[in-house]
């Protein structure tokens, strides 16, 4: 007896853990939320790219978003009738290529990602390529032109009483860029600010670039979209990245901040360009964003489908929508037989059948359950009336069930069309019982009449009654629906506890009334 109980034990542990195990994954790892309800924020940013042919061959290449940042990639698509579409790589660099035997006049192509904010907190952009070879790749090609004489003297002056102000790399780009943006406060920033706005090779960012590279410090420009939710027709944003203590850390042109700003998407790094067109003059790409929120199992579902993930793949949602809605119902049906488990064995409740209160719940789920419940009584009160005078005529018992099915066919179809007349549709949805089992629970009571009288009847169904409500309640608890479709594996530790309860042997809590005598005569 003790080697089979340690063995149901062993089984039930490992049932739980298995569960428990695939369940934490699928949530931790895959991101299937626990709780029904939850969303994400996912970002369409379309780049729309227009030039005009020259009505022979087209080659256009645009960069595409570089990894490494917050923002993870879930889809990408494009629209370009008539054109070829490729990715190819170029300098460690993923590229999108369109091409076209001959194209004149105006053109368009829309190129679209879908993004999510996977890691809201990070601040820092860390490449292992570029980690290796810090030097490499600093936008040395977009640098304006050194400055010479009093712009240099200027210049040098911000770059002096940064120096002197910081305490480490970090804090001199941030105090540098602040002080070529201190036109009010600075008259070397407001010297530089005449050269700047008089002299188109000269721009902000490039003459921050070209003073941080003559004091040592590796940088590069970093091109991005600001995600703005229905902002259209933007331009890139330009910041800069500078790499110090091992990594490449961002800071804005503008104000000196250090970090990204949390809605900025990097699009494009280095000195390699934005956009290539070959046989096309007058080109210019644009970028539109906007916000659309998702439920979180939709975007684990459409990641892990993308991954592979073989959890996703032979998950529900492999399955047809139809199949994936009548499975939302059917693996309800263990929360209904556990709670008859528990009911039955730790409570004592006494049922018409062992597992009749679940099909009832399942009928409720349909019906709604005040209208399944005055569908029920009514049907088992007329069905119980013909039983009675079909009992007279000495049938046999194949034939007496087969006549009360036909009886509660009838019924079935009355209600129904009575219903309809008198405009009651909460009555049409009758045909969700399951007739066997109603026919089957109408003899069972019947008998159960004959035999032991009314009141045995009475505990019976009414026991069936208040278990297939409880079953409901729990049926219909939103947080019970999405874990049991989102995570059916959980079915494993509902078998667990199963086998556990059919272990036990001790008393009732409804028995403890036959032992109140005892208990008082001490």
């Amino acid at each position: 007896m003790k080697s089979n109980k340690s063995q149901v034990m062993l089984v039930v542990l490992f049932l739980v853990l298995l569960g428990l195990t695939v369940a934490g994954y699928k949530h931790f790892v895959l991101g299937f939320p626990l709780f029904p309800g939850e969303k994400a924020e996912i970002w369409d940013v379309e780049a729309q790219i227009q030039f005009r042919g020259d009505s022979g061959p087209v080659s256009v290449s645009l960069a595409m978003p570089e990894p490494g940042s917050k923002f993870s990639v879930l889809d990408t698509m494009y629209a370009a009738p008539g054109y070829g579409f490729r990715t190819i790589g170029q300098d460690g660099i993923e590229r999108a290529e369109w091409t076209r035997r001959e194209a004149s006049g105006r053109q368009t192509i829309y190129y679209k990602i879908k993004v999510e904010d996977t890691l809201p907190e990070l601040a820092r952009v860390e490449d292992e390529d570029t980690l290796s070879e810090p030097t490499e790749n600093t936008d040395a090609v977009f640098f304006s032109p050194s400055l010479e004489g009093a712009y240099k003297a200027a210049a040098d002056g911000i770059v002096a009483n940064a120096q002197a102000e910081s305490s480490d790399q970090l804090s001199f780009v941030a105090l540098l860029i602040r002080g070529l943006n201190e036109v009010e406060f600075s008259p070397e920033a407001r010297f530089l600010e005449d050269l700047l706005s008089g002299n188109s090779d000269y721009t902000r960012i490039d003459v921050t670039m070209r003073l941080l590279q003559d004091a040592g410090v590796p940088v590069r420009k970093v091109r991005g979209v600001l995600l703005e939710d229905t902002r259209r027709n933007q331009p890139l944003v330009d910041m800069v990245e500078v790499h110090v203590d091992g990594h490449w850390t961002m800071f804005n042109p503008e104000t000196g901040e250090e970090g990204a700003p949390g809605n900025f998407l990097p699009w494009q790094r280095g000195g390699v360009s934005l956009l290539d067109v070959t046989g096309g003059y007058n080109s210019r790409v644009t970028f539109s964003a906007i916000s659309r929120s998702v439920p979180l199992e939709e975007l684990a579902v459409e990641q892990g489908r993308q991954a592979r993930t073989a959890l996703v793949d032979f998950s529900l949602y492999a399955l047809p929508i139809e199949e994936q809605n009548a499975y939302r119902y059917i693996l309800l049906v263990p929360i209904g037989t556990l709670i008859v488990v528990l009911m039955r064995i730790l409570v004592g409740l006494k049922t018409s059948g062992t597992f009749m209160p679940v099909l009832i719940a399942l009928a409720f789920l349909q019906t709604k359950l005040l209208p399944g419940l005055v569908i029920f009584l009514t049907i088992i009160a007329i069905g119980l009336w013909i039983r009675f005078i079909l009992s007279r005529l000495n049938l046999l018992l194949v034939a007496r069930i087969s006549s009360v099915v036909i009886v509660v066919v009838g019924i079935m179809g009355a209600m129904s069309l009575l219903s309809y007349k008198l405009g009651i549709q909460q009555a049409m949805s009758v045909t969700f019982f399951p007739m066997i089992i109603l026919a089957w629970t109408i003899e069972r009571m019947s008998i159960l009449w004959e035999e032991e009288g009314p009141k045995d009847v009475f505990v019976s169904g009414g026991g069936s009654l208040a278990v297939a409500v409880l079953s409901y309640f729990a049926m219909t608890n939103g947080f019970v629906e999405h874990l049991t479709f989102n995570f059916p594996e959980l079915l494993l530790v509902i078998l667990g506890f199963t086998l556990l309860l059919g272990q036990y042997t001790g008393y009732r809590l409804l028995e403890l009334k036959r032992f109140r005598p005892m208990i008082e005569e001490r």
